[in-house]
């Protein structure tokens, strides 16, 4: 099968003028908080799976209320700036999967920081219907050149990330001294509200959010159960 790039780009370019940086919502009225991870192998036929979890956290007690997983082939080859194509299809199938409705999705990866706008946490708002969140953990060059500058070191400080007068997202310091995580807004949240949200999801045990840190545990967990036999779509 071929994949074409600027098929892809025109997608991304139709979707892009669909994104609402602004707050659809009332932050206070959130209640769960949906963190999104995935995680690759290869199969002893060089065959590329992965599997997408999503763990679910009451927001002000931080308790674990349900967590899913779903897993299968990848068809899309991994191209720099279409990563959505590869990890939408499992992302639909586990929030598929849910029991319950969260309020809000924070994802392991970039949303409005991408070189149109169109990252994960962005690609997969459209399928969502609820307001997302692009927190990743490395920083992802959106153009050549483009570095972030480094945040003072106390938790709660940041800067925004700009280009051509545009703020693509913030470096932001989650603990004293530890080194910074990528926050961008997904979609109908305000790039503030994003910061904020992300702010409340973060415990003494890591500067990424709880809800993404859980869904990445669980992704590590999953991958070594399944990546000694797996040969179809599997669902927990």
């Amino acid at each position: 099968m071929q994949y074409n790039e600027n098929e892809f780009i025109q997608i991304q370019n139709s979707l892009m003028k669909k994104i609402v940086c602004e707050d659809k919502f009332d932050f206070n009225a959130v209640k769960t908080v949906a963190g999104v991870d995935l995680a690759y192998w290869n199969d002893n036929n060089d065959q590329e799976y992965a599997v997408c979890c999503i763990v679910i956290i009451d927001k002000t007690t931080h308790k674990l209320i349900e967590t899913k997983s779903y897993s299968d082939k990848i068809e899309v080859p991994y191209m720099p700036g279409f990563l959505a194509f590869r990890e939408l299809p499992l992302v639909i199938k586990t929030a598929e999967l849910l029991e319950n409705k969260p309020d809000l999705y924070m994802f392991d990866g970039n949303g409005y920081l991408h070189p149109r706008h169109m990252g994960i946490a962005t690609h997969a708002s459209f399928y969502l219907n609820a307001p997302t969140i692009g927190v990743a953990k490395t920083y992802f060059r959106v153009e050549k050149g483009l570095d972030y500058i480094e945040p003072n070191t106390s938790a709660g400080s940041y800067t925004d990330i700009e280009w051509n007068g545009e703020v693509y997202g913030r470096a932001l310091r989650t603990h004293n001294g530890i080194k910074p995580v990528f926050v961008s807004v997904g979609n109908n949240i305000s790039l503030d509200t994003a910061v904020k949200i992300t702010l409340d999801m973060v415990n003494e045990e890591s500067r990424i959010p709880i809800p993404t840190r859980l869904a990445d545990l669980e992704t590590h967990k999953m991958r070594a159960a399944l990546s000694g036999n797996h040969s179809d779509a599997f669902q927990t």
